[in-house]
């Protein structure tokens, strides 16, 4: 933010998920600066249990964000009374010329949970995240590949000589096929790395044992197809 205002830069920041942390009294302090954004945008479809999907977009200056996206042609003409009076046009804020309903589904789930139950359902979230890295920590076969900060929790298995970034993809792909748990994939570091984002409200500690137990379980059964016996010949599995 000092960067951008000293060089005459804009400042946009993607909050995608993590910007809903603001909710968060205890978390919002390791989002200094945001405030500071010329413009802002996140999805209430993430952190905030929203319907998909219901981007937001915060625009300091909101002149600036017209004057991008606005056009006049000729059966966009303004009027002063009208179905084609007042002002805004929401199609002038982005560019889309046709839109549905997004902020209903907004305005019901802020009106039903508030912003202090949601916050306290982010920092639920951010526990589940601890804990699971707690655990990867614990696990001699796992390695955790990146600080977490708030949701996120990369890391994979590690053991022997296998490809590493090929065994801990096919594990992934078990874990999905076996409807335990649905991390994705990314690479950190050059490595392919398992990634656990925990945004949905009834995600608990316990859940992330259940998905790391399953994940050791495929792992030996893949491993044991690999180690050689006492009976395999020389070269034989490697």
């Amino acid at each position: 933010a000092a960067i951008a205002a000293r060089d005459g830069l804009w400042f946009h920041v993607d909050g995608a998920f993590g910007a809903l942390a603001m909710l968060s009294d205890r978390l919002r302090p390791q989002l200094r600066g945001l405030s500071r954004a010329d413009s802002l945008a996140f999805d209430f479809h993430k952190w905030a249990q929203v319907p998909y999907d219901a981007g937001c977009i915060l625009v300091r200056e909101p002149g600036r964000q017209a004057a991008a996206f606005a056009q006049s042609l000729a059966y966009l003409s303004r009027a002063d009374r009208g179905l084609a009076a007042n002002a805004p046009w929401f199609c002038d804020l982005g560019p889309d010329l046709s839109r549905g309903f997004r902020a209903l589904k907004v305005w019901m789930t802020l009106g039903t949970y508030g912003t202090d139950r949601l916050g306290r359902m982010v920092e639920s979230c951010c526990a589940a995240a601890r804990h699971l890295a707690d655990r990867v920590d614990a696990e001699p076969m796992l390695e955790r590949l990146a600080p977490v900060a708030l949701n996120i929790v990369c890391f994979r298995v590690r053991t022997g000589d296998t490809d590493l970034d090929r065994l801990n993809g096919e594990l992934v792909k078990d874990l999905h096929e076996s409807g335990i748990a649905a991390p994705s994939t990314t690479m950190v570091g050059g490595m392919l790395a398992i990634r656990a984002a925990i945004v949905n409200h009834r995600t608990t500690p316990r859940d992330t044992d259940r998905m790391i137990d399953a994940l050791l379980g495929f792992a030996d059964t893949r491993l044991a197809d690999v180690r050689p016996t006492d009976t395999d010949p020389p070269g034989k599995n490697q």
